[in-house]
């Protein structure tokens, strides 16, 4: 039997088979939105309390919901983590490899730059429990690698383990050196990396300069 996919049917799945109530469901898609919002604004350090209360429910009810606070959060950054390599699935088939990487590279510094939680989880902090998702996305970024220098649109002498490197440094903070930095500032770090990536001529750089 297929497991479920969402976060909420894996934490509604009940062994006797019985189908969950309509209140026990809503509770449990309230704290599972609510732990996606808190995970992204506030990283994985979040409390069950934070997350309760942004639910707008008791902690008791996320005590008898929820497994624990890290099962949870574990759950979330997993189902985010499939969501980035279900983009790097479809961009492996699309027949422009250039094309593919970067679709993949815009999603992929988006979900870094807007989540603090996905940062910190590809940057190891949850430990060994989403090693597997990790070792599976690093696998689909090497095949993007290889296939676009294969073809020529990608310049050879970069190794495939620089590119997580470079995608990571364009999700930039909002200040640096008492700047502010400017509108879709990580699409113009992106766009930067890419063009120095490629084989032909640079892009217009979307947004605007920093101020």
């Amino acid at each position: 039997m297929d497991q479920p996919r969402s976060t909420v049917d894996r934490l509604l799945v009940d062994v006797s088979g019985r189908r969950p109530r309509a209140d026990a469901r809503r509770n449990v898609e309230r704290l599972v939105e609510a732990a996606r919002v808190a995970v992204a604004e506030i990283g994985v350090e979040v409390s069950a309390h934070e997350i309760a209360r942004r639910a707008g429910v008791g902690v008791g009810t996320f005590y008898r919901r929820i497994p624990s606070l890290d099962a949870l959060l574990e759950m979330v950054l997993v189902e985010i983590l499939d969501e980035i390599s279900d983009v790097a699935d479809q961009a492996l088939g699309d027949p422009d490899a250039w094309n593919g990487l970067r679709t993949f590279a815009g999603t992929y510094v988006r979900l870094r730059a807007e989540s603090c939680g996905v940062s910190e989880a590809l940057g190891g902090a949850c430990g060994v429990t989403l090693t597997q998702r990790l070792e599976d996305l690093r696998g689909r970024i090497r095949r993007l690698v290889e296939r676009a220098q294969a073809v020529g649109a990608m310049r050879t002498d970069v190794a495939w383990q620089d590119v997580p490197f470079l995608l990571a440094a364009a999700a930039t903070g909002e200040r640096t050196l008492d700047m502010r930095a400017g509108g879709r500032q990580w699409e113009r770090n992106l766009q930067i990396i890419l063009d120095g990536l490629r084989t032909t001529q640079p892009s217009t750089l979307p947004g605007t300069a920093p101020t």
